[in-house]
């Protein structure tokens, strides 16, 4: 990991532990950003690199807990929150929505390191997700409205005869849209089609099971 291909935000109102911590992930070859308070940190124009988030609890504008909350709808990167005055109430809500860990004030290096590196593993997982979804997106955009209404109707099971009935059309005009598919979307085999179509959340409104109990 080099200093360019991430970064790790500080928000902590302890200039002292700002300080310590820029030091520290410097002595890694990391990049820190540190930030007072949480309004400080969110008012930000972020690079979109993978990032990790050290969240104090006690902030003087905002509890981190309510920060976490506030932003788990939006893209932001995975979070370690520090404290000095951890509970276990505290600890299971963090963890419950989403964050990397929960760090008790004094902590190691040790474990702080190993948190922010799972932090920004996670968060590169996540856009490669992202980024793959996208192009999935795209490509089913590309296909045209007949190819739309052919998809669901394969991924679903049924036969091309079966496909065909349903939409109108002669088998031969069903397997040429299934071929246009399944090349458009760059799926190597049906059942490659079908986790695509999982990815994409296309609906299946039909089945084999249906279609030949209405033959």
């Amino acid at each position: 990991m080099t200093i360019e291909d991430h970064i790790v935000y500080i928000v902590d109102d302890d200039e002292r532990i700002r300080e310590a911590l820029g030091e520290l992930l410097a002595s890694h070859d990391m990049r820190a950003v540190v930030f007072a308070s949480a309004g400080d940190y969110v008012g930000m124009e972020k690079p979109d690199v993978p990032s990790c988030l050290i969240l104090d609890v006690e902030l003087p504008d905002i509890n981190g807990l309510d920060l976490q909350r506030q932003i788990a709808a939006g893209d932001h990167p995975p979070i370690v929150f520090i404290t000095g005055h951890g509970d276990i109430p505290s600890s299971v809500r963090a963890i419950k929505h989403g964050a990397v860990d929960f760090l008790t004030k004094p902590f190691s290096d040790a474990d702080l390191m190993a948190a922010i590196h799972a932090a920004i593993a996670q968060d590169q997982a996540s856009r490669s997700e992202r980024a793959e979804l996208g192009v999935l997106r795209q490509r089913y955009l590309d296909l045209t409205p007949r190819e739309r209404e052919v998809l669901p109707l394969v991924v679903s099971g049924l036969l091309n005869k079966q496909a065909a009935a349903e939409l109108g059309i002669s088998e031969v005009t069903l397997e040429i849209h299934r071929r246009n598919v399944m090349q458009k979307m760059m799926a190597a085999s049906l059942a490659d089609l079908v986790r695509i179509a999982e990815r994409l959340e296309v609906p299946i409104t039909h089945s084999r099971r249906a279609g030949r109990s209405s033959a």
